[in-house]
């Protein structure tokens, strides 16, 4: 049975969308594969909601616009009570400008994206996506430990 790719009306995009958790570092801890019909807060109360404990020490989150308004905050209370969301909005200026914690994410997307696999929505299952990206993670975590040692 292949998972349908849903519609994304705001991006005009047709597949798949990808929810990551990562750290400060950029090491992923939390990822989410599903439809593109699904919002970006519904996703990322999904994505809190797969943690459930893993994770107690957890107190801040940096998400971007796509994750503000009360749907996503009061999901994201009755999952994990206890962490802050800080929402980093983006720049009004016409040219692309660093923000703070913003780009970490985006930091860690652009390593996943090195890999072939990950560059296009080939999968037709959500576990099989989520495999490789889990997979693509780790294979980037081991070089950027191995660098770190030599």
């Amino acid at each position: 049975m292949i998972d349908p790719p849903g519609f994304d009306a705001g991006k005009k995009i047709k597949g798949k969308k990808r929810h990551l958790l990562v750290d400060t570092q950029g090491f992923l801890m939390q990822a989410l594969v599903h439809s593109a019909d699904i919002q970006d807060r519904d996703g990322g109360v999904l994505l809190m909601g797969a943690l459930f404990g893993r994770y107690p020490s957890l107190l801040k989150l940096y998400a971007d616009s796509g994750y503000q308004g009360p749907k996503f905050q009061n999901g994201l209370k009755k999952v994990c009570r206890r962490v802050n969301v800080e929402i980093v909005k983006r720049t009004d200026v016409g040219k692309f400008v660093v923000l703070p914690r913003r780009w970490v994410v985006e930091r860690t997307i652009g390593w996943l994206n090195r890999c072939r696999r990950l560059a296009k929505d080939w999968e037709c299952l959500n576990q099989n996506a989520l495999a490789f990206l889990r997979w693509a993670a780790i294979r980037s975590m081991l070089r950027r430990l191995c660098q770190e040692r030599i």
